[in-house]
């Protein structure tokens, strides 16, 4: 059976670690959604390991770790990884693997990526997505409208030619003209496929076999339900199924495999990219979080937005994945703050809501309602047990469970493998 981690929030929560200490229990690690537009960062004995592609569970070294067929992939940047791995003397070899049914990202989707983002934020309003232009919309876009390019297709010289020919031709006609050599693409992706022949794997069959020979698999979710296509604050969204629903389109597995669902949620809320954000601090909270937070992207190096918890977003998203328990990361970075902020609840018009709503013009109108909690005001660091935890600490972490009607399993108090405190006794 499988488990999968997902974020609550607006990405950046902290899943990577997560899926770093727990692969060890598992066989396999899969990625089942979304590109290099990921970014998870491990801390193992003070060195830091930055992924974007390859799943976090790389570490363990008795696990399989698989790129669905749900991702979308930039081959520059999957072997800049690999050979990141090999200089930092991590072995991949012979359980490192790509579905044959991935979509393949290019140069040129990265490129019209920058383009459309330019085109939004031209004239009097800014309207961009605040996307991270590593190609991963206008990839998808091309997978939709059945003209992308899948790994199976490398090995298929002719059609392959034909069909990337007929996809620069197409974004010429769209975005006028522009620089770009289509046979030095070509040759390049010639050698990409005599490389990339040892990773290749039919992970359907792969995936399936592994649950028929009763073998553990972990989910691993990139982005998160707040910027799932469907479900987030649209368009202010990510290209893919990044809520629970992916794991199964993106791997090829039924959802009777999936019986554990562990949702990641910051001690606060950061968020990416535009639209609105009911919780944001732009004052000295917010700052004071950021650089205690160390809040800038992995994948882009861009500030982050800031705000208190939101509960509201909380309910909506385990409504969504039906989280049967949380992760509760980054709880040492409110230790300095005298008074802590929940958002509980959405006024609209004056009356409460009952869910996070699907209009930008509503959740911009929306007034929060906030509950107050003491600050601790000690360091965190040392602390490994849930005993250990100052009264005030704990107080705040029983009312998101009460908020949200889920546990609190997993509490992260620092940045390294150790700074995981684990009520075990919550598990079943």
């Amino acid at each position: 059976m499988a488990s999968i981690i997902i974020g609550s929030q607006w990405g950046d929560e902290g899943k990577g670690k997560l899926v770093d200490i727990l692969s060890q229990q598992f066989d396999v690690v899969a990625r089942c959604q979304g590109g290099a537009n990921a970014g998870h960062t491990i801390v193992v004995d003070g060195k830091k390991i930055a992924l974007h592609l390859i799943p976090s569970g790389i570490l363990n070294e008795k696990a399989s770790c698989i790129l669905g067929n749900g991702m979308v992939i930039h081959l520059p940047t999957f072997f800049k990884e690999v050979q990141g791995l090999q200089d930092k003397g991590i072995n991949y070899k012979g359980r490192l693997f790509v579905s044959d049914r991935a979509h393949l990202v290019f140069d040129l989707h990265q490129m019209i990526d920058a383009m459309k983002e330019a085109e939004l934020s031209n004239g009097t309003s800014n309207d961009s997505i605040g996307t991270t232009k590593r190609g991963i919309g206008p990839c998808y876009s091309s997978k939709a409208s059945r003209g992308g390019l899948r790994v199976c297709d490398l090995y298929s010289p002719e059609h392959f030619r034909k069909t990337f020919t007929r996809l620069v031709e197409n974004k010429h006609k769209r975005f006028g003209s522009f620089e770009y050599d289509v046979e030095a693409e070509l040759k390049r992706y010639q050698e990409f496929a005599e490389m990339l022949k040892p990773f290749v794997i039919d992970s359907v069959y792969y995936l399936n076999q592994a649950f028929k020979d009763g073998k553990k698999v972990l989910i691993e979710g990139a982005q998160s339900t707040m910027l799932d296509l469907d479900f987030g604050c649209y368009p202010y969204v990510t290209s893919s199924a990044s809520s629970v629903g992916g794991a199964c389109t993106g791997l090829g597995i039924s959802p009777n495999k999936v019986v554990t669902q562990i949702g990641v949620v910051k001690a606060y809320t950061t968020k990416v990219g535009s639209g609105p954000f009911p919780t944001e601090q732009n004052d000295h909270v917010g700052d004071s979080l950021r650089k205690a937070g160390s809040e800038f992207g992995t994948t882009t190096g861009r500030p982050r937005r800031i705000g208190w918890l939101d509960a509201v977003v909380l309910r909506y998203t385990s409504m969504i994945n039906d989280f049967t328990r949380l992760n509760l990361t980054k709880l040492d970075v409110l230790s300095d703050f005298e008074e802590i902020k929940i958002g509980v609840d959405y006024k609209y018009k004056g009356e409460t809501i009952k869910s996070f709503p699907a209009s930008l013009e509503t959740l911009a109108q929306c007034e929060v309602v906030y509950e107050s909690f003491p600050g601790w005001k000690c360091d965190l660091s040392h602390v490994t047990e849930y005993d250990q935890l100052p009264i005030q600490a704990k107080n705040y972490i029983k009312r998101i469970e009460e908020l949200v009607g889920v546990p609190i399993v997993y509490i992260g108090v620092g940045v390294e493998r150790k700074n995981l405190i684990e009520r075990k006794e919550l598990i079943n």
